[in-house]
């Protein structure tokens, strides 16, 4: 036996979870992607990585702005699905939408709820020092992320992991726990837990201001936020190259021992001081040039030590 079921999701985190339900046997009867986006030399179309496996594998694909009106409601309906199974879709989704599918709407959320609701769980996880993360399968209610957990799978987080390797890894697990989860649900055995209402904290979404390094915090939050903008949008600061300031990410460091005035580059090495100890890179990007090793950085370029970085 097999689900009519409507997949909703947008980026790459997504693509898994499509594709293992397809290998499970059961019949997407509709794709949802958000619009493709205008972009590029000519800003041509530019369709989200679901959108292009959804059509790679030939499945019907739509792309609605929203689902406010009439017609979108009406077309949503007309699947006549057993479930709509949402990772990563990026829409609110009206009542009427949840409630179209037989067995209505769930999600897989890259977080254990209730920490991290909201629109960038991964990140903000390794950013706090969380030491333990992974996904939930929740059946979707009207509130964010609100809704009663149904699976649960847990990864560690560990001391030197990006939010690019945590997002890997959870990608993987969402697509392994929404196959058994939809199984579940087929022979009826699934079980749901309410949500706690104590520890609730909500991941807000991830702006390009953020990733500037503030070198007067403490060595482990640099660290932390280093590795929770690896790789994208990734953490920078200004570094004089050449006789002038160049933006420079860090996408990967270590903590060392080290202390110095916040921003100062102790030794050739680019051990920089922090507000209490230091970082040294391991993995760096100058502007316009593709990421590389410490050592690549420093043969191509002259760091100053005693230097302060703002």
């Amino acid at each position: 036996m097999s689900l009519r079921i409507i997949f909703m999701g947008t980026p790459e985190y997504a693509v898994p979870t499509l594709s293992a339900l397809a290998e499970a046997g059961h019949e997407i009867v509709a794709v949802y992607s958000q619009p493709p986006s205008l972009g590029g030399r000519g800003m041509a179309e530019k369709k989200s990585p679901v959108h292009i496996k959804a059509e790679e594998a030939g499945f019907k694909i739509f792309t609605p702005k929203s689902f406010r009106g009439d017609p979108q409601q009406a077309e949503f309906a007309s699947h006549e699905a057993d479930i709509a199974v949402v990772v990563a879709y990026g829409l609110i989704l009206p009542q009427v939408i949840l409630d179209a599918p037989r067995l209505g709407c769930f999600n897989g959320h890259a977080s254990l709820l209730p920490r991290w609701r909201g629109a960038a769980p991964i990140q903000r996880a390794i950013e706090a020092g969380d030491k333990e993360t992974g996904v939930m399968i929740m059946q979707m209610e009207a509130g964010l992320d609100t809704g009663p957990v149904m699976m649960t799978g847990k990864v560690p987080i560990t001391a030197q992991m990006t939010a690019g390797q945590l997002h890997d890894q959870l990608s993987c697990l969402t697509g392994e726990l929404m196959v058994c989860a939809m199984a579940e649900l087929e022979s009826g055995r699934a079980n749901f837990l309410p949500q706690s209402t104590e520890g609730v904290t909500y991941a807000k979404k991830l702006e390009k201001s953020e990733s500037r390094i503030n070198w007067r915090r403490l060595a482990d939050h640099v660290h932390n936020h280093i590795r929770a903008m690896s790789p994208f949008p990734g953490a920078w600061c200004e570094i004089p190259l050449a006789g002038k300031p160049t933006r420079v990410k860090i996408l990967g460091a270590s903590v060392v021992d080290q202390n110095g005035n916040p921003g100062e580059i102790l030794d050739e090495q680019l051990t920089i001081a922090c507000g209490e100890g230091a970082i040294r890179p391991v993995r760096l990007q100058k502007a316009g040039k593709q990421p590389g090793d410490l050592a690549g950085f420093l043969r191509g370029n002259s760091v100053e030590t005693g230097l302060v970085l703002s």
